[in-house]
Protein backbone atom coordinates (compact mmCIF):
# COMPACT_ATOMS: atom_id res chain seq x y z
CA UNK A 1 0.00 0.00 0.00
CA UNK A 2 3.01 2.30 -0.11
CA UNK A 3 1.76 3.83 -3.39
CA UNK A 4 -1.46 4.97 -1.69
CA UNK A 5 -1.65 8.50 -0.32
CA UNK A 6 -2.31 8.73 3.42
CA UNK A 7 -2.09 12.55 3.40
CA UNK A 8 -5.38 13.52 1.72
CA UNK A 9 -9.06 12.71 2.25
CA UNK A 10 -9.20 11.24 -1.27
CA UNK A 11 -6.16 9.11 -0.51
CA UNK A 12 -7.73 7.83 2.71
CA UNK A 13 -10.91 6.98 0.81
CA UNK A 14 -8.86 5.01 -1.73
CA UNK A 15 -7.09 3.15 1.10
CA UNK A 16 -10.47 2.42 2.72
CA UNK A 17 -11.76 1.01 -0.57
CA UNK A 18 -8.58 -1.04 -1.06
CA UNK A 19 -8.80 -2.58 2.42
CA UNK A 20 -12.56 -3.13 2.13
CA UNK A 21 -11.99 -5.03 -1.09
CA UNK A 22 -9.84 -7.50 0.85
CA UNK A 23 -12.65 -8.38 3.30
CA UNK A 24 -14.94 -11.06 1.95
CA UNK A 25 -18.54 -9.78 1.98
CA UNK A 26 -17.63 -6.37 3.42
CA UNK A 27 -20.50 -4.03 4.19
CA UNK A 28 -19.73 -0.60 5.62
CA UNK A 29 -21.50 -0.54 9.00
CA UNK A 30 -24.03 2.21 9.57
CA UNK A 31 -22.68 2.71 13.11
CA UNK A 32 -19.92 1.20 15.19
CA UNK A 33 -17.67 1.76 18.19
CA UNK A 34 -15.10 0.28 20.52
CA UNK A 35 -16.52 -0.15 24.00
CA UNK A 36 -14.87 -0.71 27.36
CA UNK A 37 -16.35 -1.97 30.59
CA UNK A 38 -16.47 0.68 33.31
CA UNK A 39 -13.88 0.84 36.06
CA UNK A 40 -16.72 0.69 38.61
CA UNK A 41 -19.52 -1.78 39.16
CA UNK A 42 -21.75 0.19 36.78
CA UNK A 43 -23.07 -2.29 34.17
CA UNK A 44 -23.10 0.21 31.29
CA UNK A 45 -20.42 0.09 28.64
CA UNK A 46 -18.34 3.19 27.99
CA UNK A 47 -17.75 4.47 24.47
CA UNK A 48 -15.05 7.13 24.13
CA UNK A 49 -16.17 7.67 20.53
CA UNK A 50 -19.27 6.38 18.73
CA UNK A 51 -19.40 6.40 14.95
CA UNK A 52 -23.10 7.16 14.75
CA UNK A 53 -25.30 6.84 11.67
CA UNK A 54 -24.29 9.26 8.91
CA UNK A 55 -20.69 9.36 10.17
CA UNK A 56 -17.70 9.66 7.87
CA UNK A 57 -15.00 7.54 9.48
CA UNK A 58 -15.09 4.51 7.20
CA UNK A 59 -11.34 3.86 7.13
CA UNK A 60 -11.19 3.21 10.87
CA UNK A 61 -14.08 0.73 10.58
CA UNK A 62 -12.30 -1.18 7.82
CA UNK A 63 -9.00 -1.22 9.72
CA UNK A 64 -10.69 -2.56 12.87
CA UNK A 65 -12.74 -5.08 10.89
CA UNK A 66 -9.58 -6.25 9.11
CA UNK A 67 -7.89 -6.98 12.42
CA UNK A 68 -10.98 -8.81 13.68
CA UNK A 69 -11.65 -10.58 10.37
CA UNK A 70 -15.20 -9.25 10.41
CA UNK A 71 -17.41 -8.36 7.45
CA UNK A 72 -19.12 -5.29 8.94
CA UNK A 73 -22.40 -7.07 9.70
CA UNK A 74 -24.27 -6.37 12.94
CA UNK A 75 -22.31 -8.04 15.73
CA UNK A 76 -20.60 -7.56 19.06
CA UNK A 77 -17.07 -8.97 19.02
CA UNK A 78 -14.64 -9.46 21.88
CA UNK A 79 -11.57 -7.32 21.38
CA UNK A 80 -8.19 -7.84 23.01
CA UNK A 81 -5.76 -5.05 23.81
CA UNK A 82 -3.31 -6.54 21.30
CA UNK A 83 -5.98 -6.52 18.56
CA UNK A 84 -6.84 -2.91 19.34
CA UNK A 85 -3.11 -2.11 19.33
CA UNK A 86 -2.86 -3.64 15.87
CA UNK A 87 -5.79 -1.49 14.71
CA UNK A 88 -4.08 1.62 16.10
CA UNK A 89 -0.91 0.68 14.25
CA UNK A 90 -2.88 0.11 11.05
CA UNK A 91 -4.69 3.45 11.31
CA UNK A 92 -1.70 5.50 12.52
CA UNK A 93 -0.51 6.55 9.03
CA UNK A 94 -3.85 8.36 8.53
CA UNK A 95 -2.58 11.09 10.86
CA UNK A 96 -0.66 12.36 7.84
CA UNK A 97 -4.00 13.74 6.64
CA UNK A 98 -4.22 16.92 8.69
CA UNK A 99 -7.43 18.02 6.94
CA UNK A 100 -9.41 15.50 8.99
CA UNK A 101 -9.74 14.77 12.67
CA UNK A 102 -8.99 11.25 13.76
CA UNK A 103 -11.36 10.66 16.68
CA UNK A 104 -11.18 6.87 16.51
CA UNK A 105 -7.40 6.89 16.78
CA UNK A 106 -7.57 9.25 19.77
CA UNK A 107 -10.28 7.14 21.43
CA UNK A 108 -8.50 3.84 20.79
CA UNK A 109 -5.27 5.12 22.32
CA UNK A 110 -7.17 6.30 25.41
CA UNK A 111 -8.87 2.90 25.72
CA UNK A 112 -5.51 1.13 25.49
CA UNK A 113 -4.20 3.33 28.32
CA UNK A 114 -7.27 2.45 30.41
CA UNK A 115 -6.79 -1.27 29.84
CA UNK A 116 -3.08 -1.05 30.63
CA UNK A 117 -3.93 0.65 33.94
CA UNK A 118 -6.69 -1.85 34.73
CA UNK A 119 -6.34 -5.15 32.82
CA UNK A 120 -9.64 -6.43 34.27
CA UNK A 121 -11.56 -4.08 31.97
CA UNK A 122 -12.96 -5.78 28.88
CA UNK A 123 -13.18 -4.47 25.32
CA UNK A 124 -15.69 -5.06 22.54
CA UNK A 125 -16.17 -3.87 19.01
CA UNK A 126 -19.80 -3.24 18.12
CA UNK A 127 -20.88 -3.04 14.49
CA UNK A 128 -24.42 -2.17 13.38
CA UNK A 129 -25.11 -2.71 9.69
CA UNK A 130 -28.77 -1.66 9.83
CA UNK A 131 -30.72 0.01 12.62
CA UNK A 132 -33.52 -2.48 12.02
CA UNK A 133 -31.20 -5.38 12.90
CA UNK A 134 -31.86 -6.90 16.31
CA UNK A 135 -29.52 -5.74 19.08
CA UNK A 136 -26.61 -8.20 19.26
CA UNK A 137 -25.69 -7.66 22.94
CA UNK A 138 -26.06 -5.39 25.95
CA UNK A 139 -23.03 -3.52 24.64
CA UNK A 140 -24.78 -3.00 21.30
CA UNK A 141 -27.94 -1.73 23.02
CA UNK A 142 -25.86 0.65 25.12
CA UNK A 143 -24.12 2.01 22.03
CA UNK A 144 -27.36 2.42 20.09
CA UNK A 145 -28.85 4.31 23.04
CA UNK A 146 -26.28 7.04 22.37
CA UNK A 147 -27.91 7.81 19.01
CA UNK A 148 -30.22 10.78 19.23
CA UNK A 149 -33.88 9.82 18.67
CA UNK A 150 -33.15 6.12 18.32
CA UNK A 151 -34.52 3.35 20.49
CA UNK A 152 -32.93 -0.04 19.82
CA UNK A 153 -35.15 -2.96 18.91
CA UNK A 154 -34.50 -6.00 21.08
Amino acid sequence: MSELDWSTPAGLAAIRDHLAGRIDGWTQPLAWAVGITPASSDPDWEYPHVNAPDGRHGLAAVVLASVLRHDGSTATLSLSASQLGAAVEGLEPARACTELDHPNLVAWRAVLEEVAANPARELVAVFVADLDDPVSSDADGSMRATFEHHHPRT
